[in-house]
């Protein structure tokens, strides 16, 4: 567990913090590979942060992978002053998780959340939902996240929205960080012994993990010596060696450009906003790495199939959507000054770049 990097705190001590009262959002935004938490006062004051590792309730279940969040939760709310024995951390409880895939398993995570008595209530929305936020104004648009995976949903003002089941291959996904990771490992070992094209990414990943060979490389995953975590290293190897020409490292970036705007286009469709001029937001670990191959490919081809498509690009912590989306509830709730005090925290982070 770490701080994590979030706009600077106001300035003023943590008993001045603290005199702010109960905050008005918990923040959570938990993906495959890490989880940050923030509590933001009702006028948009970030009172405290903290960052840990991923979530994945689908391998240890809705309980589990929410109490694991004890400690993240506890060390933000003594940044902001609140007492060790105090439960209650905030009035409300907005979280955007990776692996709420499905409208069930965002309701077991909200009682999940909702059992652990740090607020009084408790929102859950996919990560998702989160990007998008973070990226507009209004509840209207379509997103894209590219992480360590991959998914899409799309909202109307209105409420309707559009999502997808991003269960994997299951469910006719494909890219992200963990598959692209895993993509380049297949065709850099098929390149050592044969079986496939000759690519540049066989003798970096060997190089990078200081192993003879990509093969042996595989290996020490499979027998533990290696982090299978560590994979998600090989991500840069990969757009470095498409930069460079390699034609399978070129393709894979190809193929994850084709996954992207497939997903929007389709929910762009299905939301019947092919013709409207809309934003369409991406961000993730991916996206936001900001590798011209990608975003160059992105925009051409977003033009070409979308063309009154507006894109954007969220680099900001994404933990940012799950705080908006608080103060939007809070504000529904009648409390004053949740809107304002949205604009204010939004424009501490980075503002979605436009590009295309």
């Amino acid at each position: 567990m770490s701080a994590a990097p979030h706009p600077p705190h106001l300035p003023g001590s943590t008993e001045a913090r603290a005199s702010h009262g109960l905050p008005g959002v918990l923040a959570i935004d938990a993906g495959n590979s890490k989880t940050d938490v923030l509590l933001v006062g009702t006028d948009g004051t970030v009172l405290g942060c903290a960052r840990g590792g991923g979530f994945r309730p689908h391998e240890v279940g809705p309980r589990a992978a929410v109490a694991a969040l004890e400690p993240l939760v506890r060390a933000a709310a003594a940044q902001a002053g609140l007492p060790p024995e105090h439960d209650l951390v905030a009035e409300h409880i907005s979280a955007c998780l990776a692996n709420a895939d499905l409208p069930v398993e965002e309701e077991r995570l909200s009682r999940a959340l909702e059992g652990q008595g740090w607020a009084r209530s408790a929102a859950v929305r996919n990560d998702t939902f989160g990007l998008l936020r973070a990226g507009t104004e209004q509840p209207f648009g379509v997103a894209v996240v590219c992480g360590a995976g991959i998914n899409c949903a799309g909202l109307l003002p209105d409420g309707r929205t559009v999502r997808f089941p991003a269960l994997g291959r299951l469910t006719g996904d494909w890219g992200g960080g963990e598959v692209l990771a895993v993509e380049c490992m297949w065709h850099a070992v098929r390149a050592e012994d044969g079986r496939g094209a000759a690519t540049t990414l066989a003798p970096a990943i060997a190089a990078h993990f200081a192993l003879p060979s990509a093969t042996r490389v595989a290996e020490a995953v499979h027998l533990a010596e290696l982090d299978r975590a560590r994979l998600h290293e090989i991500i840069p190897l990969m757009f470095a060696a498409a930069t460079a020409g390699d034609a399978v490292a070129l393709d894979l970036v190809e193929r994850q450009v084709d996954e992207i705007v497939r997903l929007a286009v389709v929910a762009l469709s299905r939301l019947g906003l092919l013709g409207t001029a809309v934003p369409v937001v991406l961000g993730g670990g991916i996206l936001a790495s900001k590798q011209p191959l990608l975003l160059g490919g992105l925009a051409d081809r977003l033009a070409d199939r979308a063309p009154l498509a507006e894109p954007r690009l969220v680099t900001a912590h994404l933990v940012l959507g799950a705080a908006l989306l608080g103060l939007d509830h809070l504000a529904a709730c009648g409390s004053d000054g949740a809107r304002a005090a949205g604009k204010r925290l939004q424009s501490a982070y980075p503002p979605p770049m436009p590009f295309g």
